[in-house]
């Protein structure tokens, strides 16, 4: 395999979209903007059989939607650690930020938004017996809270696609299909696109958890940088770890199961005997987010194995203000990838 890797570092500075040169008359001053077309944000309810309950999912459909009979990509974003399918509205204000993109001459798409509760987008290693008591953020009751089939991957790989298919004029091929998400969304993201290469043809992560083996202070080319003990995976994990331990288990081999660099080796061996095709894949951090050694080590390995890839660096710590100002860019990204038809 050939090895390129676009490696895109930006520190301390901004992505300009478009400038004004020179000054504008002052009747076009004064004339009142143009309204912007909104899109039209909905709440479907669908029986995940992957988790064995029922679940709320919000959908962005854009603009043009309600005329004509037009097929359009679908974005699946996911939300992070202890949110819930409203985020990326009530907190990223995604519905405005997609409507001024396609008022700039930008694509429009189709976006789910599902409730991933605090599964990480990963089949459990455990049964959620604790997790059934109450919500994170939202204290459901647990009859639509308790999980009793924790398949969160299948869940957003199956029961999402199918359902937007099923219900949306989506594209409904793997081309026309890219995932994106935050901090346990974007550890969602990436990983269901190397694990599921025939459901998402992109993948794209904000402050993504991309190496949750890694020891605290490890460098990316230390040959023991992984945890090795559960002490070890313990004190990298953080404050994440008693929510990682019901996740991923004790277990050291089921930790390094569900890590994105794992993921991308297994992945490699597919694409080399022409069983699978590479996602194109994104991830970004801020500089001063608790996560950035993770992501520098995620991306040492994707150069390692020699997978393009498109990583960036930026200010900024793990905020929602960091989180909208690039979605922007997430966005645009999966957008430039897919295709219909």
């Amino acid at each position: 395999m050939k090895r390129t890797t676009l490696r895109q570092v930006m520190l301390g500075t901004a992505l300009l979209v478009g400038s004004a040169v020179g000054a504008a008359p002052l009747a076009a001053q004064a004339a009142p903007a143009s309204p912007i077309a909104a899109g039209t944000v909905r709440t479907d309810t669908l029986w995940a059989q992957s988790l064995g309950v029922k679940k709320s999912l919000t959908v962005y459909l854009p603009p043009s939607y309600g005329r004509g009979t037009q097929r359009y990509p679908l974005l699946v974003l996911l939300h992070g650690k202890s949110g819930n399918e409203r985020d990326w509205i009530n907190a990223g204000t995604l519905h405005r930020i997609m409507d001024s993109l396609v008022a700039a001459g930008g694509k429009e798409a189709i976006i789910a938004m599902p409730d991933g509760d605090d599964g990480w987008y990963t089949t459990w290693a455990t049964l959620p017996d604790a997790g059934c008591a109450a919500d994170t953020v939202r204290r459901e009751p647990a009859a639509t809270f308790c999980v009793p089939w924790p398949h969160y991957d299948d869940y957003v790989a199956h029961d999402i696609v199918s359902h937007m298919d099923r219900t949306y004029r989506t594209g409904g091929t793997r081309d026309s299909r890219g995932i994106a998400g935050l901090s346990m969304g974007g550890y969602g993201a990436i990983t269901l696109a190397l694990a599921y290469p025939d459901v998402f043809a992109a993948a794209s992560s904000h402050s993504g958890v991309l190496s949750p083996r890694l020891r605290i202070g490890a460098l990316p080319t230390a040959p023991d940088r992984y945890g090795r003990t559960t002490a070890e995976l313990a004190t990298g994990a953080r404050h994440l770890w008693s929510n990682l331990r019901a996740v991923f288990g004790t277990d050291t081999l089921a930790w390094r199961g569900r890590d994105p660099a794992t993921l991308a080796e297994r992945l490699a061996a597919r694409v080399r005997r022409g069983e699978a095709a590479w996602p194109a894949l994104r991830f970004d951090i801020g500089v001063d987010d608790t996560w950035l050694p993770h992501n520098r080590d995620f991306d040492a390995s994707l150069t390692r194995l020699g997978v393009v890839h498109d990583y960036r660096e930026y200010p900024g710590a793990h905020t929602w203000g960091y989180w909208r100002e690039h979605v922007r860019e997430s966005v645009a990204f999966l957008l430039s990838v897919l295709r219909l038809g």
